[in-house]
């Protein structure tokens, strides 16, 4: 039985956030909600750059941010390039 490490965005998983029961709240830029929370574990670390590849993005730029309690914000990825309009 596979265990999930990366608990994706709900109710329960909000309030187990608010809770302290999770440690780290991820976010990607651009996205109002977080996509999900972790632990903030290496093998957390792991799974969502796995998560990564098998969408084919390499690198994966993972920003963290130390909260006053301990806990984390980590913002996956990078943010989304601006539109720029073509004038042609």
């Amino acid at each position: 039985m596979e265990v999930l490490l990366i608990h994706k965005y709900s109710n329960q998983t909000l309030q187990q956030w608010t809770r302290g029961q999770l440690q780290v709240q991820l976010n990607v830029p651009g996205r109002n909600l977080p996509m999900g929370y972790c632990d903030g574990t290496d093998a957390d670390e792991a799974e969502l750059r796995a998560i990564a590849e098998e969408e084919e993005v390499e690198n994966l730029p993972i920003h963290k941010r130390v909260l006053k309690t301990g806990r984390q914000i980590w913002t996956v990825g990078a943010p989304p390039e601006p539109f720029v309009e073509d004038d042609d």
